[in-house]
């Protein structure tokens, strides 16, 4: 056999190799075969041979490569490997087109690559709850995007909760978590803090649900838990998130104020004072963290719901706003935009959807918040996350902000 002659150090560069596009051609032709040409080991020693000369073989020859074994029904896992860490447009045409990679393949590779690998998976077709969960842990928002866009994918609730969490800082995830179907009024109760007017609506319009199935069913569980002087701390609090009686009637009593409607006038008249926000938290039934976190949200729709909630007229959503000192009219005399958004809400909810909201901010800003969490909250020890029921982990998200977080 001829032998090639030596190539001196100073030569000139040699032009692609005829012999070196042919044999990548021909190692991937046999690749390709089919099972009754070819074994597994068979296959399995060509992939090797043909992934080490892909080392050093150019970005074309590589691309030529990965668009002849793309629509394999199996590609070798070696292969699979090599051309989802490559290039973006050699990795895309695997990511695209491979019909045969799995969950290990697209999770593995979605650990050890860049934003703009991570961002074509997830627009992939048929993204799994385990894949989707690999790419939300991420945190980063065209990533997010590119997932929540993606009809096809699937999202767990871990995943879903991190988007959530997310959203906190980009605004523009609360429209994209609002149109998917797997999102749960553990994740939209939450993200209602900081979303804006119009999301707000939605979130109202779509997971206020009434109680009435949930009241029928245990209907004849209350009569037993008062016979047991409500001994129970775990049914005391999901009958409470049940009932349907809103006020606090033992606190109506002690109040120096005589009933809720009195304690919002008297806020109405001398402003708004912290003994009185409690006490109108505690005839409404509310604990003190809920009662804050309603007062002090800007948009105020948190207002509307409280007084739908328990039973006050329209009016006292107006004296509420004035105890806090915000402005009802414009310069032209007109009232204000946000306290109209503020009555709007008012208008759209039935007495018994408003409680269902009311309790669940009350069930989930309060009664979770154990000490293991506040500690949670204030280190933000998202791993955490797990080790908590779903209102835990809704108080932890909406309650972050106010730990310093």
């Amino acid at each position: 056999m001829t032998q090639p002659a030596p190539v001196s150090e100073e030569a000139a560069p040699a032009p692609p190799s005829r012999a070196r596009r042919q044999l990548l051609r021909r190692l991937a032709d046999v690749v390709s075969l089919p099972a009754s040409r070819i074994n597994a080991f068979e296959r399995a020693m060509t992939a090797d041979l043909l992934v080490e000369m892909l080392r050093e073989a150019d970005e074309g020859e590589r691309l030529k490569v990965v668009r002849r074994i793309a629509p394999l029904g199996e590609v070798p896992n070696c292969l699979v490997r090599l051309f989802l860490r490559d290039e973006l447009e050699i990795a895309r045409t695997l990511i695209d087109d491979c019909v045969s990679l799995t969950d290990a393949d697209l999770v593995a590779c979605a650990r050890d690559v860049d934003l703009e690998h991570r961002k074509l998976i997830a627009g992939r077709r048929f993204v799994s709850e385990v894949l989707s969960e690999t790419l939300a842990a991420f945190g980063e928002t065209e990533v997010l995007e590119a997932l929540l866009k993606n009809a096809t994918a699937r999202m767990s609730q871990p995943a879903l909760e991190a988007i959530v969490a997310a959203s906190r800082a980009e605004p523009r995830l609360v429209q994209l978590l609002l149109r998917r179907p797997e999102l749960r009024p553990s994740g939209a109760y939450v993200m209602f803090w900081w979303a804006d007017a119009d999301a707000r609506r939605v979130i109202l319009s779509r997971f206020a649900v009434a109680r009435d199935l949930l009241q029928e069913a245990v209907d004849d569980v209350f009569p037993m838990a008062a016979a047991e002087n409500w001994s129970d701390a775990l049914s005391r609090k999901a009958l409470q998130f049940i009932e349907r009686r809103q006020r606090n009637r033992a606190a109506a009593e002690r109040s120096p104020y005589g009933g809720l409607e009195e304690a919002v006038a008297a806020a109405a008249e001398g402003g708004m004072t912290r003994e009185l926000a409690e006490e109108i938290g505690y005839l409404s039934g509310l604990k003190p963290a809920t009662t804050a976190k309603i007062l002090a949200d800007v948009g105020g729709e948190p207002l509307a719901i409280l007084c739908k909630a328990t039973g006050l007229p329209k009016t006292a959503v107006i004296e509420l706003w004035r105890s806090m000192k915000r402005p009802e009219t414009d310069a032209e005399g007109r009232r204000t935009e946000a306290l109209e958004q503020v009555l709007i809400t008012y208008d759209m909810m039935a007495v018994d959807r408003a409680q269902t909201v009311l309790r669940y901010w009350n069930w989930a800003l309060s009664s979770a918040l154990t000490p293991a969490l506040i500690a949670a909250i204030r280190d933000g020890d998202d791993e955490a996350l797990d080790e908590y029921s779903a209102p835990q982990r809704a108080a932890m998200l909406a309650l972050a902000e106010n730990f310093g977080r």
